[in-house]
């Protein structure tokens, strides 16, 4: 990954370059930005600059031997951690046994989140991904060793915020000390589930969102998208790239169909209760990240709910079904139970992270949710 292949962020970019030109490169430093944003894009970008052996005064040079190995995500001095979980075809819990599958991610979704992740490597079932204590003590072994090409040793982690306490504790020693010519590159999405010592110890380099422009231009280049689509497109994903270039293939969000009939089987109350536990049932069976990804989809489905309600039309960034359902249930809804119905998933949430058991949460906000929806 080059800098050029990063859209917009110039003055970011710029700021990373200066730091290597300056010899003041932080040795921990935490990209963090939102779902779709560069960050794990830039933090790779950055790695292949430290090393570069011809840089350029504004990208890497991309021909050296250090870049070729880069592009390849096969440089033997930058490592990688990323959270994994055990599938049919990998029984390991530690990254190097998942790196030719991260090394397909990386080059056909750079800009994808977690759930794509999990998706892509083919987890089923509650599993979740984490990054194990036993893995953070590894990459401590491989990081002591002394560098073999390049000038920095690098360790690229992704998802920070998926480090447990053992294993967050395991790399706390080093990334206080670490030895000379190493560079920590921290790649999250949500710094506040981030142990305080993890932040305290490390340089925030904040990654904003991509403009719609960017995303248009991006559409239009790299995806062949026809203008008119991309800039609509680029207005749906609200600066999220991944989910833009989602659209522009043509696999949208698969959550849509599904809580619509979850909301209309809530909406009819006592009469729905046979297919509510039909639906807590298929529930149970998704993946753990689904799970999750249909509650944060439910939270800002009723985010926009809120906003046309309250004559915000125009933040509203749906089309399709997705805005006939919030115009038709912003009808039915009563306003001031919408705060009360976040609440509800936003538990939802916190107990499906904590491994409570999928259906018993479904079918609890299920009957939660019919009661608050009634007028």
């Amino acid at each position: 990954m080059l800098f050029r292949e990063v859209p917009g962020l110039d003055a970011l970019k710029e700021t990373l370059i200066q730091s290597v030109t300056s010899q003041h490169v932080a040795h921990a430093q935490l990209f963090h930005g939102p779902s779709g944003s560069g960050n794990l894009a830039l933090a790779l970008a950055y790695a292949t600059y430290l090393n570069c052996e011809d840089r350029q005064a504004n990208d890497a040079c991309g021909r050296c031997a250090s870049c070729v190995k880069m592009q390849k995500l096969a440089h033997p001095d930058v490592h990688h951690i990323f959270p994994v979980a055990i599938t049919k075809k990998i029984k390991d819990n530690e990254s190097d046994a998942y790196m030719p599958l991260w090394r397909e991610f990386v080059a056909a979704q750079p800009f994808g989140t977690l759930s794509d992740w999990l998706t892509f490597i083919g987890v089923e079932g509650n599993r979740q991904g984490n990054i194990s204590a036993e893995e953070a003590r590894n990459v401590i072994r491989k990081i002591s060793l002394k560098a073999y090409e390049g000038e920095y040793k690098i360790l690229i982690l992704w998802q920070p915020e998926l480090l447990n306490v053992y294993s967050a504790n395991a790399l706390l020693k080093i990334l206080e000390e670490p030895p000379a010519k190493t560079i920590f590159l921290l790649v999250c999405t949500d710094a506040n589930r981030l142990l305080t010592t993890i932040i305290s110890r490390t340089q925030r380099v904040g990654v904003p969102a991509f403009t719609e422009e960017e995303v248009s231009r991006y559409l239009q280049e790299k995806a062949g998208t026809e203008e008119k689509r991309a800039r609509h497109l680029s207005y749906l994903a609200e600066g999220n790239l991944g989910y833009a270039l989602q659209l522009a293939q043509g696999e949208g969000n698969d959550d849509q169909p599904w809580f619509a009939q979850w909301m209309r089987h809530c909406y009819r109350g006592v009469p729905a209760f046979g297919d509510l536990i039909k639906l807590a049932d298929e529930f149970d069976t998704q993946p753990k990240e689904q799970q999750k990804s249909l509650m944060e989809y439910s939270l800002n489905l009723f985010r926009d709910l809120m906003l046309w309600q309250n004559d915000a039309q125009e933040l509203v960034r749906l089309d399709g079904e997705e805005l006939t359902f919030v115009q038709n249930f912003s009808k039915v809804i009563p306003p001031e139970r919408i705060p009360l119905i976040t609440e509800e998933l936003n538990a939802a949430f916190f107990h499906l992270e904590r491994n409570v058991r999928a259906k018993m949460i479904f079918m609890d906000l299920s009957l939660t949710l019919a009661r608050l929806m009634r007028k």
